[in-house]
């Protein structure tokens, strides 16, 4: 018996594609941690290793998936728990669109790897970062290709403590810690609602199989199914930084920019967009479910973009990006109409994956060359250092929605779907429309503020390129005679009398840091996933209804994203670094540096508060403890009282009656 069919790619083995997935970038991590003690250079090649055959797994299913060899029901290592109560058959659920999300997780974690070696290269705590980002890849594709609810729990739990070690890597810095803190914190209090809505789920459907849960539920939809649901949504609004949850992304910024270029693009954040699109069948049974997702999504993305744009650390301005961007994904899932497959939201996660990854490398890039990420240093530096520039212009072009690039064909589809059902009838597509239509030329707004950020040239390299171009003008004439009389005098062979001074020594030209042609290699199939992955609507791989496209909403959006372009530029002129935000008053500026103050709101609300709670039950238990300990105290000082008061001789009246029962005793014993 073949162990492998090479036509079809069908594996006969009970370790199939989907597990190495899911293991192998795992393996990685474990090998660093157990195997590397001192090695920078072992441990990246370990992991770099691991994760391209992290790669190859599902490219491997994509294969399986073209030929016919899928195997879609996988189960995973141990014995599926069944009984009458419960089923726990803990299967993978293999699925073209999870394929291909598992594509680009493992590929932008590749190149993450690569970018942070580089980035890291003489960070001491590189082993333990490395591992970490393979940990956190088998967590995202655990849950990108789990069948099962405790598998996905597992997953996504392993996901909130890699972000955790992750955001805290340099935790020598306060800031870095206590961003780390207000990742977990957040990230938890979130979570303990999703936990009780998988629970109603699954227990009421007595199997933790999401296909059985998903059957059971489509036909007893009601209340309960309403519950769960909101419980699930604030869990995604807390993994994908959702009002009121934002807060938490913009801060993990403290962690290395490679790190952020993860939790951005393919994990973390996405994750709960992924899981609304598996669940998507059960939001289809409830309005109101679907009504609050996209209340919130909706406020998150015309919110965060208006922040995005007025933010002077343009890492951060890239952090508030993606919290836009995930309440567009999410505002557009709620807004569908429900015969339409979240597919185009899928669509938009892989392009976001894409450009966003590119764009956070790119910055970690620069910041290098230029010493930090604020405008003040980010000014002209693609004019400076040329062979960023493309890598950057395409991030930014698919990220404000540029045709005819990926960000452009997947976020047009979704306005389509959503306006769709807006005409429809259904309440949360109005919702979601009015966010949309809003975000669309505020994206185009803060990424073109962005680039003529970094395209600035200053007022001396202006002067030095027009004194160039009028030099190349300039003619000047001169007679002959001029010529010989103002020229060099020469002796009879026509050699220079005077000798000419020595040419200076030409200054040694300092190295620019750049990062091996292998990560740029990354960085470059990122930016041509970013131009060329709008072909995937035409692929098998995706339901899309692309054949008909409302091009009055096309063109309105076009003019719409020119027209905040061109205002954008505007305000950009005549601005000491190229910088519209500077027009805009400075307490408006630091108030969307500071998040829109949302942390003081969450100090006055919830801190505070919890603070006196805890001083009130501290002293409580003071109380109790003093009162206990005096109880004790009280029967000792008692106690002693009572034995100095006793003189410690034995009464008449004791004696007597021990000898009378000593007599009695004997008596009964004679007598008997």
């Amino acid at each position: 018996m073949n162990r492998l069919d090479t036509h079809t790619g069908a594996l006969g083995l009970a370790l199939q594609p989907s597990h190495l997935a899911i293991l192998l970038p795992a393996l990685g991590a474990v090998l660093v941690i157990l195997a590397v003690r001192r090695s920078n250079t072992a441990a990246s090649v370990i992991v770099r290793i691991a994760g391209l055959l992290g790669l190859l797994a599902p490219v491997w299913l994509v294969w399986q998936s073209m030929r016919g060899g899928l195997r879609p029901v996988v189960a995973t290592v141990g014995v599926p728990v069944a009984s009458t109560e419960m089923t726990l058959p803990l299967n993978l659920h293999v699925t073209r669109t999870a394929i291909v999300v598992s594509v680009a997780v493992a590929l932008v974690s590749l190149v993450v790897q690569q970018f942070g070696r580089w980035y890291l290269y003489n960070d001491p705590r590189y082993r333990s970062f490395a591992a970490t980002v393979g940990l956190f890849t088998a967590a995202m594709q655990l849950v990108v290709l789990s069948g099962d609810v405790v598998l996905t729990l597992v997953g996504w739990e392993l996901m909130g403590w890699c972000s955790y070690v992750l955001i805290g890597h340099e935790s020598e810095r306060a800031k870095a810690r206590r961003a780390s803190y207000k990742a977990f914190i957040v990230t938890r209090l979130a979570d303990a609602p999703f936990y009780l809505g998988l629970v109603v789920l699954a227990s009421w459907a007595k199997t933790t199989s999401i296909t059985g849960i998903i059957q059971f539920w489509t036909g007893v939809p009601g209340h309960a199914l309403t519950f769960a649901l909101l419980c699930i949504v604030c869990g995604v609004a807390g993994k994908s930084a959702l009002v009121p949850f934002q807060d938490w992304l913009p801060d993990a910024m403290e962690g290395p920019t490679p790190a952020s270029a993860l939790i951005h693009a393919a994990t973390m954040v996405a994750a709960g967009t992924y899981l609304v699109t598996v669940l998507h069948p059960l939001f289809v049974l409830s309005p109101r479910a679907c009504l609050v997702l996209a209340v919130l999504a909706g406020i998150t993305t015309v919110f965060a973009a208006l922040l995005a744009f007025a933010q002077h650390d343009l890492k951060k301005l890239l952090a508030w990006s993606t919290v836009s961007q995930m309440g567009l994904m999410l505002a557009g899932f709620a807004g569908l109409p429900d015969a339409v497959k979240p597919d185009v939201v899928l669509l938009h996660l892989l392009a976001h994956a894409g450009f966003k990854a590119l764009l956070f490398l790119m910055v970690g890039w620069l910041a290098v060359l230029v010493g930090g990420t604020i405008v003040e240093r980010m000014s002209g530096a693609v004019v400076t250092h040329r062979k960023t520039r493309w890598f950057v212009g395409t991030g930014l072009l698919a990220l404000a929605g540029v045709p005819p690039l990926f960000g452009f064909v997947s976020k047009d589809l979704i306005i389509d779907e959503v306006l769709r059902g807006a005409a429809d009838g259904r309440t949360a597509s109005y919702v979601s429309a009015v966010a949309l239509l809003l975000v669309v030329p505020l994206t185009a707004a803060y990424s073109m503020r962005a680039w003529l950020v970094l395209a600035h040239r200053t007022v001396l390299q202006r002067h030095q390129v027009l004194d160039v171009v009028d030099d190349s003008y300039s003619v000047e004439d001169v007679g002959l005679m001029d010529m010989l009389v103002e020229g060099e005098p020469v002796d009879e062979y026509g050699r220079p009398l005077r000798q000419p001074e020595p040419e200076p020594e030409p200054e040694p030209e300092l190295a620019i840091p750049r990062p091996p042609w292998l990560t740029r290699l990354g960085l470059g199939l990122l930016a041509l996933a970013s131009v060329a992955g709008g072909a995937l609507v035409v692929s098998p791989w995706f339901d899309v209804n692309y054949l008909h496209p409302q091009w009055l909403i096309v063109a309105s959006g076009l003019l719409a994203i020119a027209a905040a372009g061109v205002l954008v530029r505007v305000l950009s002129l005549r601005t000491t670094y190229g910088d519209a935000a500077s027009r805009l008053p400075l307490g408006l500026r630091s108030f969307a540096s500071r998040g829109a103050d949302v942390d003081r709101l969450y100090v006055a609300l919830v801190g505070r508060p919890v603070e006196a709670l805890a001083r009130v039950v501290a002293r409580a238990d003071a109380l109790i403890e003093r009162g206990v300990r005096g109880l004790g105290t009280g029967a000792l000082a008692l106690a002693g009282r009572g034995a100095r008061a006793h003189t410690g001789a034995p009464s008449f009246g004791l004696v007597a009656v021990a000898v009378g029962v000593v007599l009695a005793g004997l008596l009964g014993v004679t007598l008997w």
